[in-house]
């Protein structure tokens, strides 16, 4: 029996994609002319650009599915999924830059965990059962 979910049409993709840079872009604008670094705006600082590197990564996301299919193929929830853990990244990343921190053999062994926790996931999501109905 074959599976009728797909990927969505790529004009969702990039208008979802669009619409968070833009929103992101002119957030961190005014959150970096208008504000004093305390706390709060820092916190936002971090909710900015997961959406910013969000909304970048969505469409790559897109192209890797796109590329390398599965079957059955990745649904909206997945590439959705995998833009925020790229934010989470992003955000970690800043974090510990901040911090006077990250290196790089920090960064990859950081970006090797979520890389791994989005295999157990998709692991999961293949393994279940469905009933054909």
């Amino acid at each position: 029996m074959e599976n009728k979910s797909e990927l969505p049409p790529f004009r969702t993709v990039l208008a979802l994609s669009i619409s968070l840079v833009a929103l992101a872009v002119l957030g961190l604008v005014l959150l970096f002319s208008l504000t004093l670094p305390t706390l709060g705006p820092r916190w936002l600082l971090y909710f900015l650009v997961t959406f910013a590197a969000s909304g970048l990564f969505l469409p790559i996301a897109y192209f890797i599915h796109r590329r390398f299919p599965n079957n059955p193929p990745a649904e909206t929830t997945v590439l959705v999924r995998e833009a925020l853990w790229f934010g989470a990244y992003c955000d970690f990343m800043l974090w510990l830059q901040l911090g006077n921190v990250l290196n790089l053999a920090l960064a990859i062994f950081i970006a090797m965990g979520f890389v791994s926790i989005e295999f157990l996931i998709r692991m999961r999501e293949h393994a279940r059962w469905k009933p054909h109905a």
